[in-house]
């Protein structure tokens, strides 16, 4: 069904926009800050209400207001992050339009806020993968092209989760709408993923020169974008124009509860302005303690004071719990992971059910410590998926190779390990079969595609010999595969054998 929305004029035309060609592609959005793309957001949002379920990522609280006109739930960030992500998993079961309201927290508790529940979205069973409209505002706080004052866990977190939205979040009926300031501070990954535009008002040269070139513009036309007024974008994409269209934004029903500052006069300076200024008010008055100086000590008494012999030391306190072995605890959580990858169906579960399994199994075997947290479950189950024992890791190869799989999203790093354990060890490249199982799918389809990936990341390179078997070189390693044919068997369990 083909659903145009009314975004306003362009020209005597009016400016439509393809929902459903939308819901595919993914939309960007850019412009300074009084560009109008908060206004922007505002239409779309309000004219394709009625017809896809929306979820909003707000950093200020200025879409809350959608909730008494169009029926939006808003969800307060601040809650845990498990709350969240709980919480996102039921929006997408019952279809609910919800609007996360980030008002009141630190940049990095939006961050990670903002992550947990892109994830729960996300990770939603398959039957719930209904269309959703993912608007995010201001997304340069989400996904930064630099490291900023953050610490780097949340912003990976967080860069991550935007990732997905945009890169992998189709398939799974997430289409996301992204607005920001500068193109300069987005992660080029993140906007390179859509292929509609609506450029507003830019002044900085390399905006401008982004913009121009996304929109497929001559460099020296990328001066318009100084003069464009506020509410007017240049369109361009499937679900827009297929030529660059300026189009002027219409109107909105709701209101942002903050809007722009004006100009209003001064009031008359009251006679008694320097009372009102100097003399506290009620609730401030406090009554005020003066403390004696204190009184000299006479010489006498410093000197035998110093005189004193030195207090002798407290005796250490001895610590109430048992210290654990870290050794005997790392056994045990290897113990356990062999356990559960033992298991052949282990591969197609979720990590969020290998994680309760896991737990279960190390309380049965008494795993000294506190229990790993499910990032650090998912991290292990990849390293142990790819067959990586602890004395590997100390390698200068494999500490390269660990280092390239925390830029993947966490479901890809078994999957890229695996296949740089193979080139390491000078194994064959394993089969689609192989790689869809360790990505836990029948899809050999999928796990080509998976390879793509990397590559295009720049993280591998594939070729295919005269025989026609597939060899994967790794050039920040130094190594690659053997020849391996794409079609053979799984021989995840014989490769980890025979390197052993």
């Amino acid at each position: 069904m083909k659903v145009a929305i009314d975004m306003g004029a362009a020209g005597k035309a009016a400016a439509a926009l393809d929902l459903e060609e939308l819901l595919a592609t993914r939309l960007l959005v850019q412009g300074n800050s009084g560009s109008g793309k908060s206004h922007l957001l505002r239409r779309l949002l309000e004219q394709s209400a009625p017809w896809v379920q929306q979820c909003v990522i707000d950093p200020e609280g200025d879409f809350v207001t959608l909730a008494e006109r169009f029926g939006h739930q808003v969800v307060d960030a601040a809650r845990t992050e498990a709350e969240l992500v709980r919480i996102a998993g039921r929006v997408r079961q019952h279809r609910v339009s919800v609007v996360l309201n980030l008002e009141g927290l630190d940049v990095e508790q939006q961050m990670r806020a903002a992550a947990a529940f892109l994830g729960g979205m996300f990770d939603a069973d398959r039957e719930y993968w209904y269309p959703v409209l993912v608007v995010v505002d201001e997304a340069q706080l989400f996904a930064p092209s630099v490291a900023g004052e953050v610490s780097d866990e949340a912003r990976k977190l967080s860069l991550g989760a935007m990732t997905n939205l945009m890169c992998r979040g189709r398939k799974r009926g997430l289409a996301g709408v992204i607005a920001t300031q500068r193109l300069a501070k987005l992660a080029k990954n993140v906007a390179a993923e859509a292929s509609n535009f609506l450029m507003g008002r830019t002044f900085l040269d390399i905006d401008m020169a982004r913009a121009a070139d996304l929109l497929g513009m001559d460099r020296r036309q990328a001066e318009m974008f100084r003069d464009l007024a506020r509410g007017h974008f240049v369109a361009l994409g499937p679900a827009l124009s297929r030529r660059p269209l300026p189009i002027t934004i219409g109107a909105v029903e709701t209101s942002a509860r903050s809007t722009s500052p004006r100009l209003t006069p001064l009031p008359d300076a009251p006679e008694d302005a320097r009372d009102l200024i100097f003399t506290p008010g009620p609730e401030e008055a406090r009554p005020v303690v003066r403390r004696p100086p204190p009184q000299p000590m006479p010489t006498a008494d410093l000197l035998a004071q110093l005189s004193r012999p030195k207090p002798a030391p407290m005796p250490v306190e001895q610590p109430v719990f048992a210290i654990i072995d870290e050794a005997e605890r790392e056994t045990g959580i290897a113990s356990v992971l062999r356990e559960i990858l033992e298991d052949r169906d282990a591969a197609f579960r979720t990590d969020a059910v290998l994680y309760q399994d896991f737990l279960v199994r190390c309380r049965i075997r008494r795993v000294p410590g506190e229990p790993l947290p499910l990032s650090g479950f998912r991290r292990r189950l990849a390293v142990a998926r790819a067959g990586i024992d602890r004395h590997a890791e100390e390698d200068g190869v494999w500490a390269k190779a660990l280092e390239l799989s925390e830029t993947l999203p966490d479901d890809l790093q078994g999957v890229f390990l695996m296949v740089a354990r193979a080139a390491t060890s000078g194994l064959p490249c394993p089969s689609d079969s192989a790689l869809a199982r360790a990505y836990g799918s029948h899809s050999a389809r999928r796990a080509r595609r998976l390879l793509a990936f990397f590559e295009e990341r720049g993280l591998a390179v594939l070729r295919i010999d005269f025989h026609g078997k597939r060899i994967v070189a790794f050039p920040d390693l130094g190594c690659e595969t053997l020849p391996g044919d794409p079609d053979g068997p799984e021989e995840i369990a014989a490769q980890r054998d025979a390197a052993e």
